[in-house]
């Protein structure tokens, strides 16, 4: 690196505002001025070299303040976390400030060669690595204490002195953003480069699965039809459906990986280098030393971490799980009610009153959900994790292990305890079609109202306000400051993975379930975009390569599946009938076509490759290069020896 961090300046005439930091109300003097003092401070005083200054409005200055940085800082901050950039010979290589010329679209006036995501992922990244030298409290507040290597921001957050930091909106690429993506009802794909360029990769790779999964369900759909239509009761009739679906699984979780591929070598998140990751900001620990990097962040004991897992998380999951299904046979519980009030009156009432048990038991289990998500949040964050990689892992495993048991659990018990086909498929039914219109009406109708109560607060505000520049900026930071953050992309992947599960578990008992799926996702696709563009805060971008652990998870539920209609097929009467002498002949067989089946995934998932031809031959490429570069830096030591 030529550059070095003392050669930045503090100040910048043409300032640009990209993060914006909101103070609690009455906050003193001395704090603010040691904060902002931290945020421009050099780096080897511990500071992030940034650039801050106070939102000034008619009212005087408020408990606003805008971060920045020079074009010089963002650069060098560019190679700092690893951004991957694409060269002039169309090849993605990581970003270093020394080979800048290299570099396709960048000159040293070009202001846009960072897009505005990449450096407001920068600010945060240095904002969030302010970590405590010697400081034994934030001063001002005696009581939020401070030791080596907490983290300054976490600590004001959890103190109450920082209220929130969020990166701005570009109104006007914003606006562009909108119209493409959902202003028009229209028939194609979604712009998601464009998407990726605001908003960052993880959301934009979000919604290239949720765009795939609902094309990838169209056949599904369209096969179901028929068999509910001309084949209700036939359950042989289902074999080749069943089939189908189990190999449809497959492909389509490999060919994704595929996509996947193809898109983050295009964003060059599938080049970034992770094993380096920075500790997570809420990660907290005595001050020592990193072996690999030889860079001070906070140690803590692996033993600890793993005595508060194993003695107080998996006991609180266990009795969660305990929990959900003691509320499950109250459902059957319902369920009976319902069946023996039928059985007396035979009326339509009673009839509709068949629907009920299971409706009040989906409501409850979506309640379950939210009030256990918090609970598993509480509890990773306690365990003190260093890396976000990690923290997200058993949060998700957390999250996943109590959902699934939670959603599914009772339709296990219908199919294979009661052996109740008729009610399988009613609940199946109505738990499927009750938890897309709750999550539709969160999604949907909520987002469309606090959208028309968000324009018209606007339009009264800016009615009785003058519309000059600075005033604008003002206007535009205290409305996005009221509007609601964005807290990621694992509330909607568990909705696709549940959703997964109610179409491929049971496919053979309601193939209909594919149909009420791409109906559900096609509505999501412009629920979740009004919801980004006008509802939500501007989220912080995430560089991703996959979408993680849900890749998986959702591996794992198509494996159950496999055995799930296996068994559901061989309890047909029709199949029965077809080994009257002997049922050990008919388990046999059954366990012969679920292992044919899972052999046939497995294969299927090995032949084909995760990434495309082309894809391994750049990144073979740039690991030879990487490797003769090496060597001639060897040869040039040692040739100075």
């Amino acid at each position: 690196m030529v550059e070095s961090w003392s050669f930045l300046d503090t100040v910048e005439s043409n300032f640009r505002p990209l993060v914006v930091i909101e103070l609690a109300k009455g906050t003193k003097e001395e704090t603010i001025e040691w904060f902002t003092k931290r945020i421009v401070d050099k780096k080897a005083n511990g500071g992030a070299q940034l650039l801050i200054k106070p939102l000034v409005t008619e009212n005087g200055v408020e408990n606003i303040y805008l971060v920045g940085a020079s074009h010089l800082r963002l650069l060098l901050g560019a190679e700092t976390v690893g951004l991957v950039k694409e060269c002039n010979d169309n090849s993605m290589r990581t970003f270093t400030y020394s080979s800048r010329k290299t570099f396709k679209h960048f000159a040293d006036d070009n202001h846009n060669f960072l897009t505005m995501a990449e450096c407001q992922y920068i600010i945060k990244h240095e904002l969030e690595n302010l970590r405590a030298k010697n400081e034994k409290m934030i001063p001002g507040y005696p009581q939020a204490k401070l030791y080596p290597g907490k983290s300054i921001v976490r600590r004001l957050l959890t103190s109450g002195i920082l209220v929130q930091i969020f990166p701005l909106h570009d109104r006007e690429e914003l606006k562009k953003l909108s119209h493409s993506w959902y202003g028009r009802v229209k028939v194609g794909y979604q712009p998601l480069d464009d998407i990726r360029c605001y908003f960052g990769e993880t959301i934009a790779l979000y919604f290239g699965f949720l765009e795939y999964f609902t094309f990838a369900l169209i056949p599904m759909a369209v096969i179901g039809i028929p068999y509910y239509v001309f084949a209700w009761e036939d359950y042989d009739k289902y074999v080749m459906f069943a089939t189908f679906n189990l190999l449809w699984s497959t492909v389509i979780l490999e060919v994704w990986k595929r996509m996947c591929a193809i898109l983050t070598y295009r964003w060059g998140t599938l080049l970034m280098k992770r094993q380096f990751e920075e500790p997570r900001p809420g990660f907290h620990g005595v001050l020592g030393v990193n072996p690999v990097t030889g860079r001070e962040e906070p140690v803590y004991s692996s033993i600890k971490r793993q005595l508060r897992i194993y003695l107080v998380s998996l006991p609180f999951v266990c009795l969660c799980l305990y929990f959900s299904l003691y509320v499950m046979m109250i459902y059957f519980d319902l369920e009976q009610w319902a069946l023996d009030y039928h059985k007396e009156n035979e009326s339509n009432l009673s009839s509709l009153m068949l629907y009920v048990p299971s409706i009040i038991y989906a409501v409850v289990i979506e309640i379950m959900n939210r009030i256990y998500r918090y609970a598993a949040e509480f509890l990773t964050s306690w365990e003190n994790h260093r890396l976000e990689s990690s923290y997200q892992n058993h949060l998700v495993l957390k999250v996943l292990v109590f959902n699934f048991l939670n959603c599914f659990a009772s339709l296990f018990y219908i199919a294979f305890v009661l052996f109740d086909m008729k009610l399988l498929r009613q609940s199946l039914a109505t738990l499927l079609i009750t938890s897309q219109i709750l999550n539709q009406f969160a999604e949907s109708l909520l987002p469309y109202w606090l959208q028309k109560r968000y324009n018209r607060r606007m339009k009264k505000r800016m009615c009785s306000k003058k519309t000059d520049m600075d005033l604008s900026l003002a206007e535009q930071i205290n409305m996005e400051k009221e509007m609601g953050t964005y807290l990621g992309t694992f509330d909607d992947y568990l909705e696709l993975f549940l959703q997964f599960g109610y179409v491929s578990l049971f496919s053979c008992v309601y193939p209909l379930a594919a149909v009420f799926a791409v109906l559900n996702n096609i509505t999501e696709i412009y629920s979740d975009a009004l919801k980004m563009c006008r509802v939500y805060k501007r989220p912080f971008a995430e560089p991703t390569a996959n979408i993680g652990v849900w890749q998986l998870a959702f591996e794992t539920m198509s494996v159950i599946s496999v055995v799930t209609n296996c068994i559901l097929i061989g309890m047909s009467p029709e199949v029965d009938a077809l080994f009257p002498d002997s049922k050990m002949d008919l388990v046999l067989t059954v366990a012969l076509v679920e292992h044919l089946l899972l052999a046939i995934k497995f294969i299927m998932a090995f032949v084909i490759p995760d990434k495309p031809r082309d894809i391994q031959m750049k990144l073979a490429k740039l690991e030879f290069e990487s490797l003769e570069a090496l060597k001639q830096q060897v040869r040039a030591f040692q040739m100075q020896l």
